[in-house]
């Protein structure tokens, strides 16, 4: 017996009942038997679904054992019948299910499916996520339906192979509406219980990671066989970095490809601002729409100052723990890149260490144009290189002309150095060019100028010579670093035309937000703070400028310049114009509650007009006509009339019920009795008038703190409107259900449901969506409903019946033990008793 081989199991797990792992499980059966496999079932749950009961056609079953139990008898799975038969393959399903007490070896069937492995059968079975014990209490959290069967984790852990049964949430409700889960009388109380749409999509997200968890231990065991020890980065967190410029798009998308590779990936855009903040090229524009796709595609945007771009770079995303950094090839071309030394690229490379770093290509690259800043014209490195240059070249090209003396005149020699001189000046500005100048100078007068070997000059002519070339020299190494400057300036001028127009078109669109100027106008800036200040505050570190009346834009950080206060200046308008729309659009608010009761008092009217002349016309008929002596009625036509004014001043006394409620409603002083009530206290009586509706069942629904003639009111409207759009014929349906502190109330109809344009206005009083017959009342039945359960502290919404229709769905608080028998507590809503 120990030579067998142990059997391998494969599990079908799936995030919610009906999803098709019994369906799949007997499909893996067919299928394998077909290839020659010798397989059995020996426990397949079908449930009554007639697709399911199909797949067992061609399959060997193997006859249920029948167990007693409390004077029932229940069928199980024979296992001793299923060792006996010894196949290949073994279908069994509901893992987590627990034997009859008595009817078989084991308590739990997850037991006898090891018995099956141990006897060296392959077992394929399907289970629920709710059915693992880690995530017992979970689900319990999320649906509120405790799991009496559990299977432990490490049973399912042990499966050669697990294979996830997905289904979206939308697609399980209308197969569970359309009959194919459960039967007919059980459908309305799923949807509206465990089938809840948020509860499905909590279910399936627990599958998806619970598998993913298991995949990542899977690439770990096979790690440890194959003793494999370099990183494999399986969950990453990607940072790519953003400028501003076209090519952003590109990066976010690759950047965001390669986080989707991993579970679990993370993705973080970054855009390091100068501390002077008008950095050249930089689109404000173009940075909002980026940072839209990054959030779009499930990333987080994040804005960082720093004067060293690839130092703050890896800086962030060592902080970040992040795996890889994107970015984009430089746009600026070959002659920038020699004569300012290595890029952002570069740099980050060299800096990276175990960050991997992807320079992604594109259109822009090598055509752009690095624009420094105001405050140093120079970079560090161009800084050292360029006093090195100074001393360097020069010495390097007298070794060179030395070796060719003779070949070339004074004059020749002397323009050679001249250009050195030009370069040096390109590469460290006027003060570089000044020391190679002199070197030059010093060099051309002890080589090459007579008498050679010695700084004296015995020509007037070789003298003269010299001194124009020093002065020759020094006045194109300062226009050569004027140019550079001017050049710079242009740049800067650039970036702030494209800031300020760049918040020209915001002031024209007015899409942003005060506090999203405000960050803007710090990340522009690089400040530590920006806030909008009644009073310039008198302290050190703070650049304060009027923002409008009574308003200043104040800002903390570094000094600024001249021009960049400029440029604040037009921040500080921007968002002083953004203060008079807020205060402009508040205005409007409060006029809007003017505008709204002045619509309320004409529809109030108009509904008057017909909905209360109505009744009122009809019984002062009745009552005219009694009163008259020129007609005698016979009893049974006085009855009639009788009748007919009391129907009339019911209906009438209804409406003007309703009106007086819903004003004391919005006046806050309508006066609530809540005390602890059962729902059969007040169903049968909101139900007695509308025999076109039928309560489910209300077992077990624990008792609600409600006033209980406002209850009874608010089922009877809900009723009531639902009879009004149910085809003759169909019934509606009145469900409770207990879950999380909370009982719903469903009233389902049949109807044509609720159109699209239509669920806005479903509350507002005097609305009769989808009603033509302006017999019904003056509208207020939703709206009154409404404002009711609010004031119970419970709430009303609407739901799609699926297969057609609306459902309501009322909700109220569930009344504490302590509470159920308490006196009656009396109190107003809005405050007044």
């Amino acid at each position: 017996m120990n030579d067998v081989r142990p059997g391998r199991l494969k599990v079908y797990l799936g995030a919610a009942p009906g999803v098709g792992k019994t369906f799949r499980m007997l499909d893996e059966g067919r299928r394998r038997a077909v290839r020659g496999a010798d397989v059995v079932v020996g426990f397949a749950e079908c449930h009554g679904r007639r697709q399911t009961e199909t797949m067992l056609e061609g399959l060997e079953i193997v006859p249920r054992a029948r167990c007693e139990y409390r004077e029932g008898v229940f069928p199980e799975m024979d296992l001793d019948a299923v060792l006996a038969r010894r196949p290949d393959v073994a279908l069994v399903d509901e893992l987590a299910h627990t034997n009859v007490p008595g009817g078989g070896r084991n308590p739990k069937r997850w037991q006898d499916i090891e018995r099956l492995l141990a006897a060296g059968i392959d077992v394929i079975t399907a289970v629920n996520i709710q059915h693992l014990e880690s995530l017992k209490d979970v689900v319990e959290k999320i649906t509120g339906v405790p799991q009496h069967e559990t299977v432990p984790d490490e049973v399912v852990r042990r499966a050669h192979q697990i294979e996830l049964v997905d289904m979206p949430p939308e697609g399980l409700r209308r197969r569970m509406a359309h009959g194919n889960i459960y039967a007919p009388e059980k459908i309305d109380a799923a949807l509206a219980n465990y089938f809840r749409t948020g509860n499905l999509t909590a279910l399936r997200q627990l599958a998806l990671l619970w598998v993913a968890d298991r995949v990542d231990e899977a690439l770990h065991t096979y790690r440890a066989e194959h003793a494999i020890g370099r990183v494999w980065e399986t969950r990453e967190r990607v940072v790519v970095a953003l400028t501003g410029g076209p090519e952003g798009d590109t990066l976010i998308r690759r950047a965001a490809r390669i986080a989707a590779r991993s579970a679990g990936g993370d993705l973080l855009a970054v855009h390091v601002a100068r501390s002077d903040g008008l950095a050249a090229g930089v689109s404000h524009a173009s940075l909002a729409r980026q940072r839209r796709l990054v959030e779009d595609l499930g990333g987080s945007y994040h804005s960082v100052v720093g004067d060293d771009v690839a130092t703050t770079l890896v800086e962030f995303a060592r902080a970040e723990n992040a795996t890889q950094l994107v970015l984009g090839t430089s746009r600026r071309g070959h002659l920038e890149r020699f004569l300012t030394g290595p890029g952002t690229g570069e740099t980050v490379t060299a800096l990276s260490g175990d960050i991997d770093v992807h320079r992604v290509t594109h259109e822009r690259a090598g055509r752009g144009t690095l624009l420094p800043s105001r405050r140093r014209t120079l970079s560090t490195a161009r800084m050292i290189a360029g006093p090195v240059a100074g001393l360097v070249l020069p010495v390097l090209l007298t070794v060179a002309l030395a070796q060719v003396r003779g070949t070339l005149n004074l004059t020749s020699e002397a323009l050679l150095f001249l250009l050195a001189v030009v370069g040096v000046a390109c590469i460290g500005g006027v003060t570089s060019a000044v020391i190679a100048s002199v070197t030059a100078s010093l060099l051309l007068n002890y080589w090459f100028i007579p008498p050679i070997g010695q700084f004296t000059l015995n020509d007037p002519n070789a003298l003269l010579a010299l001194a124009v070339f020093a002065v020759v020299a020094a006045i194109v190494a300062a226009a050569v670093d004027r140019s550079l400057r001017l050049s710079r300036r242009s740049a800067r001028a650039a970036a702030e035309a494209e800031t300020m127009s760049s918040l020209a078109g915001s002031i024209v669109r007015g899409g942003q937000t005060i506090p999203a100027l405000l960050e803007r106008t710090r990340e522009t800036f690089g400040m530590e703070s920006a806030e909008l200040v009644d009073e310039p505050p008198d302290a050190e570190g703070v650049t304060a400028v009027p923002a409008g009346p009574g308003a200043f834009l104040a800002l903390r950080g570094r000094s600024l310049s001249s021009s960049e206060r400029r440029v604040l200046a037009a921040f500080a308008a921007h968002v002083g114009s953004a203060v008079e729309r807020a205060r402009l659009a508040e205005a409007a608010a409060e006029v809007e509650p003017v505008k709204a009761a002045d619509r309320m008092r004409t529809a109030l009217l108009r509904a008057v007009g017909h909905d209360l002349r109505t009744p009122l016309a009809a019984g002062w008929a009745a009552v005219t006509s009694l009163r008259s002596r020129d007609v005698q009625f016979s009893a049974e036509d006085r009855d009639e009339l009788l009748a007919t004014a009391d129907e009339s001043m019911a209906k009438l006394n209804r409406l003007v019920e309703n009106l007086l409620d819903l004003s004391r409603l919005e006046a806050g002083v309508l006066t609530l009795k809540l005390r602890a009530t059962a729902l059969e206290e007040v169903l049968p009586t909101a139900l007695a008038d509308f025999p076109e509706a039928e309560a489910g069942n209300l077992e077990d629904i624990p008792v609600v703190l409600v006033d209980p003639p406002l209850l009874e009111r608010v089922i009877a409207n809900l009723v009531g409107n639902a009879v009004r759009h149910t085809p003759s014929g169909s019934k509606v349906l009145v469900t409770a259900s207990a879950l999380a502190g909370r009982v719903e109330v469903r009233v389902v109809d049949r109807g044509p449901g609720l159109p699209p344009t239509g669920r806005d206005r479903l509350f507002e009083p005097f609305q009769r969506l989808g009603d033509t017959d302006n017999t019904t009342g003056l509208g207020l039945g939703l709206a009154l409903s409404k404002g009711l359960a609010e004031a119970m502290n419970g709430t009303l919404t609407p739901e799609d019946t699926p297969g057609g229709g609306l459902t309501m769905v009322l909700s109220l608080s569930v009344a504490e033990a302590a509470e159920h028998g308490c006196p009656q507590s009396a109190h107003s809503v809005g405050g007044g008793s």
